[in-house]
């Protein structure tokens, strides 16, 4: 028998859930000990997860769950799955990237060889339309980096093997990286972009990080139990950012916008601000808060709004608006250069 072979029984002799000792597996194969022990570390090498447990009561057993029986499904069950693994691949970045592609390579080899050609090349026959731009809110882009998909992977991995993780977050707003270790919970995909969801171990809150903005990720060594009240539908149609919205309130500076009942109406209704402080003022307008002062945030929303629209504060970034508009208005006032050409 080559070592291929006796690779394989191995396998299979592992594949019971039982404790298999050296001596029963050296007596199967009529081989040595120290032969066993080279076969079962070159299976360890390959990727196969055979736990071990010393003593003399010990021996080898495969990981829990490492051979799953088959799965016979039809054909239109696997091109609905082909389908789905579509559309999550228009996200440019998913999570265990991998893995989805060799779970695609095994669908494919279930089916008959007459619709392999057809569904080898899905991109031919299912069109996903890639999400635009929101170039109203700022920061709400980005390109997938190599540490966008190691933080995501890494972090499904915490989740699988409920093991912390460990990473630095960068905040663009205070241009700070902070590190954070954390219980995984949860992923999330919102307009183009993947978030991650855990318990931050240091405040022992709930928290939400996008996963573009983390780096370095590591799964620690120490194993947490998770909470099996958690589920991430509860974080679903904003209400993450409402939660976060108010931690923010208490760490950053606050801008108020005075606004019409018609615009905090229009405000309301957008997938950010919505998630403000409303407050009404004495003159029957509305002031809203927002946890940002970043200039390419706050001035931008106070054009978009336009007349009825006052920025109170912070009086810095009052006075830059007062002298952009007073510059717009110079050009537009009669006998101006604009009118001119016109």
């Amino acid at each position: 028998m080559n070592p291929i072979e006796r690779a394989l029984g191995i396998l299979l002799m592992l594949t019971g859930g039982k404790l298999v000792s050296a001596t029963s597996l050296a007596e199967r194969f009529q081989v040595s000990h120290r032969t066993i022990y080279r076969d079962i570390d070159r299976l360890i090498a390959l990727g196969v997860p055979v736990d071990a447990e010393r003593g003399a009561e010990g021996g080898y057993r495969l990981a829990s769950g490492y051979i799953q029986p088959p799965v016979a499904l039809t054909r239109n069950e696997t091109a609905a799955l082909l389908a789905a693994m579509a559309l999550v691949r228009s996200s440019r970045t998913v999570p265990l990237a991998g893995d989805l592609a060799s779970a695609e390579k095994k669908l494919l080899a279930s089916l008959p060889k007459s619709v392999h050609g057809l569904l080898k090349e899905a991109d031919r026959i299912v069109g996903i339309e890639p999400i635009p731009p929101d170039i109203f809110h700022s920061g709400t882009k980005a390109e997938p980096t190599e540490d966008w998909q190691t933080a995501l992977d890494g972090f499904m991995a915490g989740i699988l093997d409920s093991k912390r993780v460990r990473f630095d977050h960068v905040n663009p707003a205070r241009r700070t990286v902070k590190a954070h270790d954390v219980e995984p919970y949860g992923v999330m995909f919102d307009r183009d972009l993947w978030y991650l969801a855990g318990r931050c171990v240091d405040t022992d809150l709930l928290k939400v990080y996008r996963a573009d903005r983390v780096r370095n990720l590591e799964i620690s060594g120490l194993f947490f139990r998770p909470d099996r009240k958690f589920s991430i539908q509860n974080l679903l149609g904003g209400a993450w950012l409402s939660q976060a919205m108010r931690r923010w309130e208490q760490e950053e500076e606050i801008a108020e916008i005075l606004i019409t009942p018609a615009q905090a109406k229009k405000l309301s209704a957008d997938w950010y601000y919505r998630h403000a402080v409303f407050t009404p003022a004495k003159d029957g307008r509305i002031l809203v808060s927002i946890p940002s002062t970043d200039r390419a945030r706050i001035l931008p929303l106070v054009r978009w709004l336009g007349p009825g629209t006052e920025l109170i504060g912070p009086e810095a970034l009052r006075q830059e608006l007062a002298d952009e508009l007073q510059a717009m208005a110079a050009l537009y006032a009669p006998g101006s250069p604009l009118e001119k050409s016109a």
